[in-house]
């Protein structure tokens, strides 16, 4: 399995829409850190790297973009576009996100903080370290 998406559940009346994130309920995780990515120019992808041990849970919470995950033997891309669906991206996932909408504003969860050590940056270590795991 390259990613998942996860319905979140839509709590709200007439006064309008509330989601709710919960560590090991909606996120199947313990959340660590949270960060988003907005004002993402036209033509330009972010992400292209993948982590040793962070798990990550991906929402476009405003727009929308599309998300490719590669697991070094295939690859699929997700759009998101709706902020009750979140993608679950596993460790040793190679993740791209792309094709951002001017609005777009894309929250990640992630299961760890930040550690520099722990990013796989260029694409041939990736597959590298894929094959002797």
């Amino acid at each position: 399995m390259v990613g998942k998406l996860i319905d979140l559940k839509i709590c709200g009346d007439d006064r309008g829409s509330l989601i709710a994130l919960e560590n090991n309920t909606n996120v199947p995780f313990d959340i660590k850190r949270v960060f988003y990515i907005y004002g993402t120019q036209q033509g330009i992808s972010r992400g292209n790297h993948s982590h040793y041990k962070t798990k990550q849970f991906l929402i476009s919470i405003n727009g929308s973009c599309k998300v490719t995950l590669d697991n070094g033997k295939e690859k699929q891309t997700f759009n998101l576009d709706k902020p009750n669906i979140g993608l679950l991206q596993d460790a040793f996932i190679w993740g791209t996100m792309h094709d951002f909408s001017d609005d777009c504003v894309l929250m990640v969860l992630a299961d760890d903080i930040y550690k520099e050590s722990d990013y796989i940056k260029e694409y041939d270590e990736f597959l590298k370290v894929l094959k002797n795991d």
